[in-house]
C-alpha cells in the first residue's frame, strides 16, 4: 500500500503560485489541514479558487519578508512545504536586490520562524540553476558549478542554509532541486513567464513562438505530478535522509527545446490542424541560461523511492487537455 501523508497540519508558502497550488491540491485532497501563504505578486487567487470553500483550507495573505507573519502562521504547523520565491533567471538579472530579498531573506525568515515553533520537517523549493556552469551530464547532487544568475546564487544560498540549520539544530530539512516543471496552473503571462506554457499560449494563438538560441538545448522537463509525489516521499521519508540533505527532482531524460515544441505542436493539433504550420522564431541566446540540463535521480530514488510516472510526452498527454481550455480562452 502506497504511504499518504494524511492528517496534518501543512503549511505552502507561495501556495497561490504553480507548484504551490498544486501542493495545496494534492495535500488537502488527503485529508490535511493546509495553510496557504502568498503575496500574490506572482500568485493567482484562481488557482485557489476549487479549494476555499473547503474548511480545512485557510489563505492568508502576507509576505514571507514579514517576520512576524512567518512566526505566525507557523503556529502550530507541523509540515512546511517551502515554494515562495521570485522565479525566473531574466528576473534575478534584471532585478538582484529584490531576488535576494525574497529568496534568500525570505527564506532566512521562514526557516528561522520553523526552528523556533518547532516544525518537525521543512521542504524547499531548490533549483537546477544551481549546477551552473559544471558541464557533467547527468547532474549529480554533490558536483555544481559556478552560478550563472543571481537567482542561481539565492537558491544555492537558501541550500546551504538548509544545511547549517540542519546541523546546528537538528532540524529536518530537504532541499527538492526541481527541472524546469510544468503542468496545471502554470501561467504564460508576463515577460518571466516559463517555456512550455508561453509555447502553448504562442501556437494557440497562431503566433510564432521565440526559441532563445538554436534550439539545441536541452531540459529534464518535469511533469507536476512528480514534483507531488517527491514532496510527499520527502515528508514521509527516514529522518536519516533528512538531514539538511539536496536531492534531483526530474524525470532522468533530456529533450531539446526544438524537440520540445514539435512535441507541442504534434499533440495541439487534435484541437487545431493550423498548429502544425506554424513557424518557429529564433533569437539571440538569453545571459544565464545553462546550455544543457539532464538529472541523476538515483539518490531520490534510493533514499526516498521517488518514482516518477510521468515521462515528458506521457505529461504533456496529461497537461495539453488543460493548456488548451485555459489558453485558448485568453487568445
Amino acid at each position: 500500500m502506497v504511504q499518504k501523508l494524511t492528517d496534518k497540519k501543512i503549511l505552502v508558502t507561495g501556495g497561490a503560485g504553480f507548484i504551490g497550488s498544486n501542493l495545496c491540491e494534492y495535500f488537502l485532497g488527503n485529508d490535511n489541514e493546509v495553510l496557504c501563504l502568498d503575496d500574490l505578486s506572482t500568485g493567482y487567487l484562481t488557482n485557489l479558487e476549487s479549494l476555499l470553500s473547503n474548511p480545512k483550507f485557510q489563505f492568508i495573505k502576507g509576505d514571507i519578508c514579514d517576520y512576524a507573519t512567518c512566526v505566525k502562521v507557523l503556529e502550530g504547523v507541523d509540515y512546511v512545504f517551502h515554494q515562495a520565491a521570485l522565479g525566473s533567471i531574466p528576473r534575478s538579472i534584471d532585478n538582484p536586490r529584490r531576488s535576494n530579498e525574497v529568496n534568500v531573506s525570505g527564506f532566512l525568515n521562514m526557516l528561522t520562524a520553523a526552528k523556533e515553533e518547532g516544525v518537525k520537517r521543512f521542504i524547499f523549493a531548490a533549483s537546477s540553476s544551481t549546477y551552473g556552469d559544471h558541464k557533467g551530464l547527468p547532474k549529480v547532487e554533490d558536483k555544481i558549478g559556478n552560478p550563472l544568475s543571481p537567482y542561481a546564487v539565492t537558491k544555492y544560498t537558501n541550500e546551504l542554509y538548509g544545511k547549517v540549520f540542519s546541523d546546528l539544530y537538528g532540524m529536518e530539512i530537504i532541499g527538492l532541486r526541481y527541472f524546469n516543471v510544468f503542468g496545471k496552473n502554470q501561467s504564460p503571462e508576463g515577460p518571466y513567464a516559463a517555456a512550455i506554457p508561453k509555447f502553448v499560449s504562442a501556437l494557440i494563438g497562431k503566433e510564432s513562438p521565440t526559441i532563445h538560441g538554436d534550439g539545441e538545448q536541452s531540459r529534464d522537463f518535469t511533469y507536476i505530478a512528480n514534483v507531488l509525489q517527491a514532496n510527499e516521499k520527502a515528508a514521509l521519508a527516514e529522518s536519516n535522509v533528512a538531514m539538511g540533505e539536496i536531492y534531483n527532482v526530474a524525470c532522468g531524460q533530456k529533450c531539446t527545446v526544438n524537440e520540445l515544441l514539435e512535441i507541442l505542436k504534434s499533440e495541439l493539433t487534435q484541437f487545431d490542424s493550423e498548429i502544425a504550420e506554424v513557424e518557429i522564431i529564433y533569437g539571440p541566446e538569453r545571459p544565464g541560461d545553462v546550455k544543457h540540463s539532464l538529472a541523476d535521480i538515483s539518490k531520490a530514488k534510493n533514499n526516498l523511492d521517488y518514482r516518477p510516472n510521468f515521462d515528458l510526452k506521457k505529461g504533456i498527454k496529461k497537461a495539453i487537455h488543460w493548456y488548451w481550455q485555459s489558453l485558448s480562452l485568453s487568445n
